[in-house]
């Protein structure tokens, strides 16, 4: 099966102005479907945008299926930055006869994709896509990170069958998916009034990493080392406040800026190691001056920026291109190990894998902050090396 049975094309007046484009925009810099679909033999590609015209997932927020359109139609307006973007849009995903279906399409798309080292940008939808999203790893034999940028933990009560479910509770899906190659989940931006005690005890004891809206209130610089962590990213347009963002049925007052929603983006688009992102919920129905749209636009456009930005310094490279520094633990239980790019100034900690455990390597590389670098310096252990360390077990 071809990726072109997947998808139906876009009409250009959708999304071409009456004057039609400059040439700096990002309207002929592209290669839309409108008629002839992206020729993978033909170009090379680093992008590849999508939409999914499928919102019956999407709880309390009937409209989120138009979304694609709406996206494009401010999208291909912006100007092209400082990079030569090769970009191809595939055009749009139609809902499948069932939910199910849609997820299985998905999935081939991303797992297509990310077999030619072409990142999916996912526009949707319901955020219950992210489970489509998800299952295009499940081919690869690789571990999967996962970060959801979101509100709250959408691991409600499930109560449908098979393969099918919900915006509030896909989560619970990817946890309990077999064969099982999630490795870590992060949420960023979650509201403690909007998450049960029940639920973040769940995430501690499997170890996950969560992170309430708060630990970003003065820096959003802390959200880089967890959207540098992840293989795959979800974001929730929810976890924008209203002011910025109200093109959702579930917005609320608090939440991201728009300025910190777009510098979360460019984090992503930087992250050497992702390789599928999706932006979900955006309901243009709630949307009228059009200004989500905008708000999504500029974020995938910092995205794709940030992608033409990537230093490539993942500690796999030369030795010369990184510091390493070695601290010791107060109750002489051993050694940390600290490693520090000199391109970008980024840093990882080394967690030791269990004896037995990994034949190929001896430590896993967790990306960091310079906090629990000094934390360790001080002869306390980083609740992150400890939390990783369990899951190698």
């Amino acid at each position: 099966m071809s990726l072109t049975d997947f998808f139906s094309p876009i009409n250009p007046d959708r999304f071409t102005p009456k004057q039609g484009f400059f040439t700096s925009q990002l309207g002929l810099k592209a290669h839309i479907y409108t008629e002839s679909f992206p020729d993978f033999e033909e170009h090379t590609y680093d992008l590849a945008i999508f939409g999914v015209l499928d919102g019956r997932g999407a709880v309390n927020n009937e409209g989120t299926a138009l979304a694609p359109d709406y996206f494009r139609e401010k999208f291909y307006k912006l100007n092209e930055g400082a990079f030569s973007s090769r970009i191809a849009d595939l055009g749009n995903i139609k809902h499948g006869a069932t939910i199910a279906d849609t997820y299985i399409a998905i999935k081939m798309v991303v797992s297509e994709l990310v077999k030619k080292n072409i990142i999916p940008i996912i526009i949707g939808g319901g955020q219950d896509l992210t489970y489509g999203q998800y299952l295009g790893y499940e081919d690869l034999e690789q571990k999967v990170d996962l970060v959801v940028i979101d509100n709250q933990f959408d691991i409600g009560d499930d109560d449908h069958e098979g393969i099918a479910t919900r915006s509030d509770c896909y989560l619970n899906k990817i946890f309990l998916h077999q064969p099982n190659y999630l490795f870590n989940f992060s949420n960023v931006g979650y509201q403690t009034y909007f998450v049960n005690q029940e639920s973040l005890s769940v995430m501690d004891k499997l170890y996950f990493d969560v992170h309430r809206l708060g630990e970003f209130a003065q820096d959003i610089t802390l959200t880089e080392p967890i959207i540098r962590n992840a293989n795959m990213i979800s974001f929730d347009m929810g976890a924008i406040r209203s002011a910025d963002a109200a093109a959702n049925a579930n917005t609320t007052p608090n939440g991201f800026d728009g300025e910190e929603a777009c510098r979360i983006a460019r984090y992503a688009g930087m992250n050497d190691k992702l390789t599928s992102i999706g932006f979900y919920e955006f309901n243009p129905a709630y949307d009228n001056n059009g200004q989500t749209a905008f708000l999504l636009a500029q974020m995938v456009w910092y995205f794709v920026e940030g992608f033409y930005a990537r230093k490539k310094d993942f500690p796999l490279t030369p030795k010369s291109q990184f510091m390493i520094y070695r601290t010791s633990l107060k109750d002489g239980s051993g050694e940390m190990i600290f490693v520090k790019s000199k391109k970008s100034d980024r840093w990882w900690m080394q967690v030791p894998y269990p004896s037995g455990q990994s034949k190929n390597e001896r430590y896993h590389l967790v990306p960091c902050r310079y906090d629990d670098y000094q934390t360790a310096v001080n002869g306390e252990m980083p609740d992150l090396w400890w939390r990783t360390y369990q899951k190698l077990n």
